[in-house]
């Protein structure tokens, strides 16, 4: 039996003395013992062994305490179980040696036995889920198919993804079956998630708002739609889309439990156009987290009056950056768990 479960409980709609608080990228790179951990293994090494992983999960929850845990993993491990190589460069990021530009390339990608390929993901979830003890519940997440197709065409990380942008445009049919590929491959692998013990799931949409909202209905929204309808019945769904305002309404409807809201999207604007009946998360600029102190916790009190204490989770717009202070992003979890209506 969890003994914190506000999370679940705001995904649920229900009624609440304070909302809830997680961050995105929690578990990683501002925390100092993670970087002595990145010191010694290399970044798929860290993902790749359970040990590693779960530590890294744990790591959040016991110096700054928020509301859920979020596995430590990537999205790309998806492309790689596909058999599209992927590598983590130093001052690079993501690389992939072998971009997909054709049909051909798209037919020597697959869709992969997940306990084969990505067993040490399911691996890590139970190990970290006893690690926790009950403690606060377990997230874990994937990429949605149209920001994996970036990387995988784009071969890095890229500011306009033009060079995918161009390959969905200029070859549609090759682009929608990597897509469907990619989807499949998803659905599977966050299914098993949920049977080795997530409580919940999340969807990355790190580069739908690079789509004009025609083009999103076309390449992204229709396969993350597959995603939820797939899911829903067995664990709570967010959906964040960064840049994706202008579909929110739609995603209000499509069966997810909640959808992340970036900072460039008001509280008051995210309700009215999601419908206002679903549960939101965010919308905090990570780079606030570089205020003061006595700033942030105002900051963040403000943003719970503005969205509402209930069907609200309180978040980053996006991940953490790495150079925030870890007394800063505490102050951050701490202003939530001190608020009062």
């Amino acid at each position: 039996m969890l003994k914190n479960d506000l999370f679940l409980k705001a995904l649920k709609g229900e009624t609440l003395e304070r909302p809830p608080v997680w961050m995105m990228r929690q578990a990683g790179r501002y925390l100092p013992d993670f970087m002595t951990l990145k010191a010694k293994y290399d970044f798929f090494t860290r993902c790749q062994t359970p040990e590693l992983a779960t530590k890294i999960t744990i790591m959040p929850i016991d110096q700054i305490g928020p509301d859920a845990a979020i596995l430590f993993s990537d999205i790309l491990v998806v492309l790689q179980a596909m058999q599209i190589p992927v590598e983590m460069k130093d001052g690079i990021g993501p690389w992939i040696p072998d971009p997909i530009r054709s049909t051909e390339d798209v037919g020597q990608s697959i869709v992969p036995d997940i306990h084969e390929h990505l067993g040490y993901v399911l691996d890590a979830v139970k190990m970290t889920k006893q690690a926790l003890n009950e403690r606060v519940p377990l997230i874990g997440f994937a990429g949605s198919p149209w920001t994996l197709l970036c990387y995988a065409v784009q071969g890095q990380g890229s500011k306009n993804f033009d060079i995918a942008k161009g390959f969905c445009f200029s070859q549609p049919d090759a682009a929608h079956s990597l897509l469907q590929k990619i989807t499949d491959t998803t659905i599977a692998y966050l299914k098993e998630k949920v049977k080795a013990g997530v409580d919940a799931v999340q969807i990355f949409d790190s580069w739908g708002g690079l789509l004009s909202p025609e083009d999103y209905q076309i390449f992204s929204w229709p396969y993350i739609q597959q995603i939820v309808t797939a899911l829903k019945n067995k664990a709570p769904v967010i959906v964040f889309g960064k840049g994706c305002w202008f579909a929110l309404n739609e995603m209000g409807r499509s069966g997810a439990s909640a959808l992340g809201v970036d900072w460039t999207c008001s509280a008051r604007n995210a309700r009215y156009l999601s419908g206002g009946q679903i549960t939101l998360q965010g919308n905090f600029d990570p780079s606030r987290l570089l205020s003061p102190i006595p700033k942030i916790k105002k900051d963040v009190h403000d943003m719970i009056s503005e969205f509402g204490k209930d069907k609200y989770i309180v978040n980053l717009g996006h991940g953490i950056l790495p150079n925030i202070p870890v007394d800063h992003a505490k102050a951050f979890v701490d202003a939530v768990k001190e608020y009062t209506p």
